[in-house]
């Protein structure tokens, strides 16, 4: 792509997806998105309303944003109400043209879908057309960097470069049984999305850029699977793209509600309580129970402001010697008089429930891969362990990942019998059992001997506690982008083996759209020489991109990229 075709106010000609330059569109969206979070620390709100307005007209936003709603999202293949999904390149790229006109468009009611909960109960999404997702991602870009600068430390989901591990790791440091905060009001907002107060959520936000865009989602209604029009009086469809950022927005002073308080080092000070919020979750820490009532009260009236209400079957008041649930994890002080000054100790484990909920998922792959070959069976369960692993391991989880390997040895033990029916125990486990993973001294790793393909065990992933961000770190500033390279970096760890090496190489980087590899995009392996030209699989001439970054080389009519000396790519 030209130099000259990616600008604030766009270009008149077509938009050729295939040819777009995404370093450079990255980077424009970047440095707008840092340009705006530093003029809203400064409170120049002036040039804050300027940057915002700009960001909506930016070329590169719209290209940005339509890539996350077509290619990154999970949902980018779900259609709205007007059954309308955008798959090809052509089609992208006509999206991106039609963007540019987007003051004159009206947004279009919502397509009500219900998922399963895990008590039993239907979690309402609302389906958004497309091109109201790819228009709420560039106002998503405009609004949030302002918001990052003002959120508070202890918010933690849907946020830039935070995670419900980072929540995990706030409260093992105020749960520790030296602390003093030992009474927690664990709660839970009932039907957060669907309750949000439309009024008061427009009032926070201000006359900010946008607001006309944000009012019609807000008002679109939407439609139900027999057709029927539906104008809720409240409510964020949760499944727009911009809906988690509006319910941060709607939540954000909880603090300050609670009288919780920071020194100018941002390190919390003598206040009696604390808290941790992760999206509508959120606990607590109180010293008393009588001040943990007392929270629960102040909270109830500051939740009625903004339309929302506990959900009484999940808030509950209690003292860490009994322990609490939250993002999978029980949290709770065990009695331990001989290693511990204070007689107690915090264990942080995975929660029954999950334990539960994980063997119920796994159980029925195996179900569905009955009848398969043993290396579809490892092909589709490996993933599954290996993501479950990585989350899990952040905890003490050593124990319950060996009684996991044993349940899964069991399952595979079934499967090799209904596949081989007649055959004995002897020669099934000849067969299916062996020393595959060479970096292991174990004869009993289940896999395809012909292949060498084996069956990943939870053990085999070490524990490893989670470094929290720093305070109210967000990867908009521009001073810390140091800080958040070593972060990235560090999520290189949750890959396999031999992808681990190539992305520490590039410093968790794509090489052809120089974002984060760990946006939630598959990755793929790419060779830098093709195979068919004499490459190999050694580690210099492999490169670990993203799925359509991958296709984006394979479909250029430019001469095909390639990898130099100094890893970086070039044409």
């Amino acid at each position: 792509m030209r130099d000259d075709t990616i600008t604030a106010n766009g270009t008149a000609t077509p938009t050729d997806w295939l040819a777009v330059d995404w370093p450079k569109a990255n980077r424009l969206v970047r440095n707008l998105r840092a340009r705006i979070f530093r003029a809203q620390q400064t409170s120049n709100f002036k040039k804050l309303h300027s940057l915002q307005k700009l960001m909506l007209r930016c070329q590169a936003n719209r290209l940005v944003s339509v890539r996350r709603v077509t290619q990154q999202n999970a949902g980018s293949r779900t259609p709205g109400v007007d059954k309308m999904v955008v798959k090809t390149p052509k089609a992208r790229g006509h999206l991106v043209d039609e963007l540019a006109k987007y003051p004159g468009w009206q947004a279009k009611p919502t397509r009500r879908v219900y998922i399963p909960k895990a008590n039993g109960k239907r979690r309402p999404l609302g389906i958004p057309v497309i091109r109201d997702r790819a228009l709420q991602a560039m106002v998503k870009n405009a609004l949030e960097p302002s918001w990052e600068a003002r959120f508070e430390a202890t918010s933690y989901g849907f946020r830039p470069g935070r995670s419900c591990h980072d929540a995990i790791a706030k409260i093992q440091l105020l749960a520790r049984s030296n602390k003093i905060k030992q009474w927690v009001l664990d709660a839970d907002i009932k039907g957060a999305f669907d309750n949000i107060c439309h009024d008061y959520l427009l009032e926070t936000l201000g006359p900010v850029p946008g607001r006309e865009l944000i009012h019609q989602w807000l008002k679109a209604g939407y439609l139900t699977q027999i057709g029927t029009f539906h104008t809720p009086p409240s409510g964020t469809p949760q499944g727009g793209v911009i809906s988690p950022l509006l319910l941060n927005i709607a939540l954000h002073g909880m603090e300050e509600a609670l009288g919780v308080k920071y020194n100018s080092q941002g390190i919390l000070t003598n206040t009696k309580r604390a808290v941790v919020r992760y999206a509508d979750d959120f606990v607590v820490f109180c010293q008393s129970q009588e001040d943990a009532e007392a929270a629960k009260a102040i909270l109830h009236g500051w939740l009625a402001q903004r339309g929302l209400e506990y959900s009484q079957e999940k808030t509950k008041i209690g003292h860490l010697r009994q322990g609490f649930d939250f993002l999978g994890f029980n949290v709770r002080h065990y009695a331990a008089p001989k290693s511990s000054k204070t007689g107690w100790k915090l264990l942080i484990k995975p929660s029954k429930a999950a334990i539960h909920k994980l063997r119920t998922g796994l159980r029925q792959e195996w179900l569905k891969l009955r009848g398969q070959n043993v290396a579809t069976v490892i092909g589709r369960l490996n993933p599954i362990i290996r993501g479950q692993a990585h989350y899990y391991r952040r905890g003490v989880a050593s124990q319950i990942f060996h009684k996991l390997d044993y349940w899964m040895y069991q399952r595979a033990v079934r499967y090799a019998k209904q596949t081989h029916p007649n055959k004995a125990r002897k020669w099934l486990h000849q067969r299916y059992w062996g020393r595959l993973n060479l970096d292991r001294a174990d004869n009993n790793v289940f896999g395809d001997k012909q292949t060498g393909r084996y069956l990943l065990r939870y053990s085999w992933f070490p524990i490893e506690y989670p470094v929290i961000v720093r305070g109210r770190s967000s990867p908009d500033d521009p001073t810390l982008r140091d800080y958040w390279q070593k972060r990235r970096e560090s999520g290189c760890k949750d890959l396999g083996p031999s992808r681990q090496k190539v992305a520490i190489r590039q410093k968790g980087i794509c090489l052809v759209c120089r974002q984060t590899l760990f946006n939630d995009e598959e990755l793929h392996l790419h060779h830098n020489k093709p195979k068919a030209k004499g490459g190999t699989d050694a580690y210099r001439n492999l490169s670990l991109l993203h799925l359509y970054c991958h296709q984006q080389i394979h479909l250029a009519r430019s001469h095909p990229l390639r990898l130099d000396k100094a890893g970086e790519l070039e044409q």
